[in-house]
């Protein structure tokens, strides 16, 4: 699943190809890609015929382009392994298309999206007062958004009564880190996966959400992490921070840190990566 560094990247590039473009018409070519525009595929093209889209927004891994002057937002859902392409409207279709949206004027590019599994899709939504499409008007600040409060995240932490990973993975709280930036920040922190969160204190959040913030950072100046075709920019691109990745799929390997070899263990129907070493579990409560 894309993560934020991911999703910035996508936003970046409809930003500087998209915005403030004006929807000439809408194919949809798999009904799975707008299921949940409840209204069907026919409506959701109707209503964006002639509409002037904004320029695009993300709150954490949630990406929407505005629709100008509506009061509405397209929401995308990227799933597992969904696009958002701008195209040269001469370029072959790709085997995956599901939508392709037409622009009235003279620039020969269309947006596409393509999604080979077809978990993801687009989707008409109504606007928050604060501009969120409002199926994610639950979804916290992510810690790259220059209004996340770092002494409230970590008042919530203590409150939560959970474990670190669990809490970094609770888009309630803190949005946009998922299963490998999570993993990342751990290593970098020293911290088990498993760590209670009761017993952070603000120094350790700071250090955490510094780290947090670093890997995020880093990995968009290099494109994200693409582990395959699935995940790439609106270009087509793929992203090359999978070879800079300390903690995530690297079992067996050296720890980078102190050479112990790596582990991986079965955590919430995914997998975390961590040093045996250098991220000591938590010692266990006495029954």
């Amino acid at each position: 699943m894309p993560e934020l560094p991911e999703v910035e990247v996508v936003r970046r590039g409809l930003e500087r190809w998209v915005a403030h473009r004006t929807v000439a018409g809408v194919e949809v070519l798999h009904p799975r890609s707008v299921r949940r525009h409840l209204a069907g595929g026919e409506d959701f093209g109707l209503r964006l015929k002639g509409q002037r889209v904004g320029t695009a927004k993300r709150r954490g891994k949630y990406l929407w382009l505005p629709v100008e002057d509506s009061g509405v937002s397209i929401l995308a859902h990227l799933g597992m392994s969904g696009q958002l392409l701008v195209q040269p409207q001469e370029a072959p279709d790709e085997k995956h298309l599901r939508i392709r949206v037409r622009f009235a004027d003279e620039l020969g590019t269309e947006l596409r999206f393509v999604d080979q599994r077809t978990f993801g899709g687009l989707s008409l939504h109504a606007n928050t007062p604060d501009g969120l499409p409002d199926v994610i008007a639950h979804i916290a600040r992510d810690p790259l958004d220059e209004l996340f409060d770092d002494a409230a995240f970590h008042a919530a932490l203590r409150r939560r009564r959970t474990t670190i990973k669990r809490a970094l993975l609770d888009q309630s709280l803190i949005s946009g880190v998922g299963n490998i930036y999570a993993d990342e920040a751990l290593w970098r922190s020293r911290l088990h996966y498993e760590r209670p969160t009761t017993g952070f204190t603000s120094p350790r959040t700071a250090e955490l959400l510094g780290h947090v913030r670093d890997v995020m950072n880093e990995a968009l100046a290099v494109g994200g992490t693409s582990f395959d075709s699935l995940y790439v920019n609106v270009n087509g691109e793929s992203g090359y921070f999978e070879r800079s990745l300390d903690a995530y799929g690297r079992e067996d390997e050296p720890c980078r840190r102190c050479g112990t070899p790596m582990r991986r263990r079965p955590w919430m129907n995914r997998s975390s990566y961590f040093c045996p070493r250098c991220q000591r579990p938590p010692a266990a409560r006495p029954s």
